[in-house]
């Protein structure tokens, strides 16, 4: 879409339009590398180069930021060669691409952010900045103080020891266990594995929250913009 040339200036911080204006017809500013003075000129930035006193300006991406409950069957990729869904398949009608930060197993449904903001997307998987995550994991057995002490000082798994997790038993169900277990870490199935390394199989595994985050009223498959509120928050990790 064609913008106006002192508008497009303004829009990516040369200056404001009016003092864009000045800059146009001093003969600072080049559009394809033509010197324009005109007011009138249309551009359009997906397509024309512009610079300012010989540096290019250009349109920074808008960016996105999606809270999506990722149902189970559906994939945390943008795409899949095995043609299975994808959590990009969720997501219609926007023209901006975005990603899945993090993952969420194929069997797992839960909470997962969607953007095209690489610095967030830094700032929420570095282990460093130790993010929590919280699941619901529906167990085979009936979880004890032993099971509980073992997930919560570290279980040793093949790539390693676990962090220490917080844990809490939330009920019993005949012969089985809802727990929720809190983690900083991102190794690969990693709270399927720590149920099973301590004899307590997963049936059943949600995420329910990133840090703060929530899923609140969303459904498997439903999703939706983040809030200011929300993203000020995963910026300020």
């Amino acid at each position: 879409m064609k913008i106006r040339l002192q508008k497009f200036l303004a829009s990516v911080g040369v200056a404001s339009r009016r003092a864009s204006e000045k800059i146009i017809q001093d003969g600072r500013v080049q559009v394809n590398g033509r010197i324009v003075r005109e007011l009138g000129v249309k551009i359009d930035p997906d397509v024309d180069e512009i610079k300012v006193d010989g540096k290019a300006c250009r349109k920074e991406p808008r960016h996105i930021y999606i809270l999506i409950n990722k149902p189970i069957g559906v994939v945390t990729t943008v795409k899949d060669p095995f043609g299975r869904p994808t959590v990009l398949d969720l997501i219609k009608g926007l023209k901006e691409r975005v990603y899945p930060v993090g993952r969420l197993d194929m069997d797992t449904e839960g909470l997962l952010i969607l953007t095209n903001d690489g610095e967030v997307t830094y700032r929420l998987t570095h282990p460093k900045h130790e993010v929590e995550k919280t699941y619901l994991a529906h167990v085979r057995g009936m979880v004890g103080r032993q099971q509980i002490l073992m997930l919560e000082t570290g279980v040793k798994l093949e790539d390693g020891l676990t962090a220490p997790a917080k844990v809490r038993i939330v009920k019993y169900d005949g012969d089985s266990t809802v727990l929720e277990i809190k983690i900083h870490e991102g190794k690969k199935r990693q709270v399927r594995r720590m149920c099973s390394a301590v004899g307590n199989p997963v049936i059943y595994l949600k995420r329910t929250h990133i840090g703060t985050l929530s899923l609140k009223n969303l459904k498997p498959g439903q999703w939706r913009f983040m809030t200011a509120k929300e993203i000020e928050y995963i910026k300020n990790l």
